[in-house]
């Protein structure tokens, strides 16, 4: 995509803008804007509902000189899509997986590395913005890509969703498994014994309902909100993947902002990190539950899902292609405490 002589991305992002959104006033500082947030989750789910939030949090910590519109169910684009459209300025805010800001910035993707972190607590540590390893990686996104970072809230335990029992990777030889449609991502799949089949977020269900893909890998929270459970009969807890789904800015929008509004989107931003984390961490096992009653065979270690198998084959995978790319960050992130 070319600008149209005279066309900052500071200009695309009001000229896109008003025509979903109130009409722009040109002032120093956007006072009084009305700024674009779009992702691809359903409102019902956390990862949807904390984007309303984060609007919300927004006009009352602004006393209401910023406010936010928000566009769920990639009406704005799909993933990519939405990447892109930050980092153009066509849209001010998104949320993304760490995988495919990776698109952006390269070394963003080493986040969503499967079996990385020691616990939820070390996740929440690593992705705070002013730790070491998010500054780092901040400041790269920002110089690659023109996007910043400003908060990242826990997403929850990626698990295997499928019409059959899976115990093992043996299992899933020759299955083939809807995979986000970036590289850290199929490599989770295709470490887990199964073929991996990128496919975006908003063409899942139709993929699963006509049988292109067999099974899926999500937190319970989306299985749950999407009805997965009605395509799927099986949910194995591999919890081979935790996530941070990362909030991001247009950098221009945030280096346009008086200090004010600044520790204002800070402000608001701490209290959605919060607020969301809490929401998956409270109802991650009562999810669990409501799947089961409504129908899924839930397999975990009890039921002899062999975990350190599907553990140890996906470390082999990602070690493989990615030990080389990240082995210094890992290194970075595994020295948080």
């Amino acid at each position: 995509m070319h600008n149209a002589p005279g066309l900052t991305r500071r200009s695309l992002l009001l000229t896109g803008a008003s025509a979903l959104a109130a009409p722009f006033i040109a002032r120093p500082a956007f006072a009084a804007s009305t700024l674009r947030y779009g992702h691809n989750n359903e409102v019902a789910s956390v990862a949807g509902a904390q984007a309303d939030w984060f609007a919300e949090a927004l006009g009352q910590t602004s006393g209401g000189d910023v406010t936010v519109q928000v566009f769920p169910n990639s009406q704005l684009g799909k993933l990519q899509e939405l990447a892109e459209a930050v980092s153009l300025g066509t849209i001010a805010f998104s949320h993304n997986t760490a995988g495919a800001l990776g698109s952006l910035y390269q070394p963003f993707a080493a986040l969503d590395t499967p079996y990385l972190y020691r616990d939820v607590d070390h996740l929440m540590k690593v992705t705070d913005v002013e730790s070491p390893v998010m500054q780092e990686l901040n400041e790269g996104l920002i110089a690659a890509a023109n996007v910043r970072v400003i908060y990242a809230h826990y997403f929850g335990r990626r698990n295997l969703t499928c019409n059959k029992a899976v115990m093992s990777p043996e299992d899933l030889a020759g299955v083939k498994i809807r995979a986000v449609p970036f590289p850290i991502y199929t490599t989770a799949v295709e470490g887990m014994g199964a073929v991996a089949v990128p496919v975006d977020w908003s063409e899942v269900p139709t993929a699963l309902a006509t049988g292109v893909v067999q099974g899926q890998e999500n937190p319970v929270n989306v299985v749950l909100n999407v009805k997965l459970y009605e395509v799927q009969s099986h949910l194995m807890l591999t919890g081979h993947m935790s996530n941070a789904e990362v909030v991001v800015m247009n950098e221009d929008v945030w280096q346009d902002m008086s200090n004010g509004q600044k520790d204002a989107v800070r402000e608001a931003a701490r209290r959605t990190r919060e607020k969301a984390t809490k929401a998956i961490l409270d109802n991650e096992e009562t999810e669990t539950r409501k799947l089961r009653d409504l129908g899924m065979t839930v397999i975990g270690e009890a039921e002899g899902l062999q975990l350190e198998a599907f553990r140890a084959s996906v470390s082999k995978l990602v070690d493989e292609r990615f030990g080389g790319a990240y082995g210094d960050l890992y290194a970075k992130i595994d020295a948080v405490a």
